[in-house]
């Protein structure tokens, strides 16, 4: 069966080569383009007969005038960071690293104005009027999670050197539309509060179990029903601890916002009727810098106003 499809293909390759040769310069380039116009009619037929099935795509282009929050939580992290030996209540190289990858997403999508970060989550905010991916939900998201996902593989060891990763990290995602400038601050005030309430539950949580010789399970039940004043006094009066002299970085979280630095740099420059000299350039360029202080307050706000857009007036 297949020696005869084989010589039917010959003979008709054979015919078109004769009957090709036969013709004159423009009979052979009209033959052939009859055959591309040919050839193009049929798949265009094809393409059309089954591009119906782009009717199930649904929109999900996000409205206008309202910032596009992308916030990315890591997947089962509780078992990761034990398979990881993290240091408790917080490893400085996990949120060094969950900051070098959030660092690399602003600087692949620079329409992303601030991102704020705390243990195992980040979120990143879009400026209002940004159109990358034409808003579209599904590829802002992916593209965040993707980005940040292979930059925490990317980068692991350059902050837990040569310990193997194990097992490869996920992040989940979300995005969420924010309509105005109050609306966004808020939201960035309750993750930042957020992180508050966990941290101290964390550091108590853990002095009680490293210094204080209790067990998860006696550790927990000691903490429940208390306050975050009770927390406090217990790390006080029993540990030696004051929580405010904690480190930033632990109580308030990761901001990063772009600012613009000045930097100095030296060219080796020809000028006119002279010998090339070296020349001292200074330039201005943005970076995206860490910082960990109050969202809730007024001050940061008013130190980076280029965060938040004008409000539309009717």
């Amino acid at each position: 069966m297949n020696g005869l499809y084989t010589n039917q293909l010959l003979g008709s390759s054979l015919m078109l080569t004769r009957r090709l040769s036969g013709l004159g310069a423009g009979g052979r380039t009209w033959f052939v383009s009859s055959i591309s116009r040919s050839f193009t009619r049929s798949s265009i037929m094809a393409k059309s007969k089954f591009e119906y099935v782009r009717s199930f795509e649904t929109d999900d282009t996000c409205l206008r005038n309202c910032y596009i929050v992308v916030r990315l939580d890591g997947r089962n992290f509780h078992r990761f960071s034990e398979q990881h030996a993290f240091t408790k209540p917080n490893d400085d190289r996990a949120l060094g690293l969950m900051t070098r990858s959030a660092r690399s997403v602003m600087e692949e999508l620079e329409d992303i104005v601030i991102a704020y970060g705390q243990s195992d989550e980040f979120s990143f905010v879009f400026k209002r009027s940004s159109t990358w991916f034409k808003r579209r939900a599904s590829k802002l998201m992916t593209h965040v999670a993707s980005q940040f996902s292979s930059s925490y593989v990317f980068y692991w060891k350059e902050f837990f050197g040569e310990q193997p990763l194990l097992c490869p990290p996920s992040f989940d995602g979300r995005v969420v539309l924010y309509p105005s400038n109050r609306n966004l601050r808020d939201y960035l005030c309750w993750r930042q509060a957020d992180c508050h309430i966990n941290n101290l539950y964390n550091t108590v949580f853990w002095a009680l179990v490293q210094k204080g010789g209790l067990t998860t399970a006696q550790a927990d039940d000691r903490l429940k029903g208390t306050l975050a004043s009770d927390k406090n006094e217990i790390l006080f009066s029993e540990f030696d601890i004051n929580y405010n002299n904690e480190s930033a970085v632990h109580r308030k979280g990761t901001s990063l916002v772009w600012e613009k630095k000045d930097e100095t740099v030296t060219k080796r420059m020809k000028l006119p009727n002279a010998e090339e000299k070296e020349v001292r350039v200074t330039r201005s360029r943005r970076r995206v810098e860490a910082l960990h202080c109050d969202l809730i307050g007024e001050q940061f706000w008013e130190e980076h106003p280029d965060i938040l857009e004008e409000e539309e007036t009717c």
